[in-house]
């Protein structure tokens, strides 16, 4: 009886298929993309962390007025 397994030759999985089929430029231009995003957010968080939070004048005012009626 002939038993029908795959030679080891012709046999590949798909994920050595895939990677042996992957194109190199590309990957470098998304290794890029994704650099480029991650710097970007990196940027806009600091840019917003580095703010100072200080009420607006108008809130201050009111507060000490309702303050100074209170009393």
């Amino acid at each position: 009886m002939k038993s029908t397994s795959p030679e080891t030759e012709t046999f590949e999985s798909t994920y050595a298929l895939l990677t042996r089929s992957e194109e190199k430029p590309r990957g470098l231009f998304e290794a890029v993309a994704y650099l480029a995003l991650v710097v970007s957010t990196v940027a806009a968080l600091s840019q917003f962390g580095a703010q100072v939070l200080t009420p607006p004048a108008s809130l201050h005012s009111a507060a000490t007025t309702v303050g100074a009626l209170s009393v």
